[in-house]
């Protein structure tokens, strides 16, 4: 994947720092501008100020889930507009993911994921063509 993401923004917010840390490292030679955020307010502030073209979205945050940060994400927007999310949780439920769904998330991953395939996701949602 190396710079095939050049010229992309990464918001990868997380407050579990190993997983933080595996998903920046495997996404470090994307070419992507990478930024992080352990909780949803400073995610949120994050979005509003750097536009990101993806977020990578944990569910359960302290200070503002990752629901109410989607919500905040979406506000406003058309479905499929920038930024696209892949939401990530630990919690098995299918109303987790139902409701993120309504909520306009592009992708949900359940923990523990495949880190191929997260970076599939990423690049099927960064490199299609519009």
């Amino acid at each position: 994947m190396a710079d095939a993401l050049s010229g992309k923004t990464i918001l990868i917010v997380d407050d579990d720092p190993d997983i933080l840390t595996a998903i920046t490292t495997s996404l470090a030679d994307s070419g992507a501008a990478l930024e992080t955020a352990t909780d949803g307010n400073t995610a949120v502030t994050l979005a509003e100020q750097k536009s990101p073209d993806l977020v990578i979205l944990d569910i359960m945050l302290p200070q503002k889930s990752g629901f109410l940060v989607l919500e905040k994400l979406r506000q406003g927007k058309p479905r499929g507009a920038k930024p696209h999310v892949i939401m990530i949780t630990g919690n098995q439920g299918k109303r987790h993911k139902q409701y993120a769904e309504s909520l306009g998330v592009d992708t949900y991953l359940n923990k523990p994921f495949r880190m191929e395939a997260l970076l599939e996701a990423t690049e099927k949602l960064l490199l299609k063509t519009p």
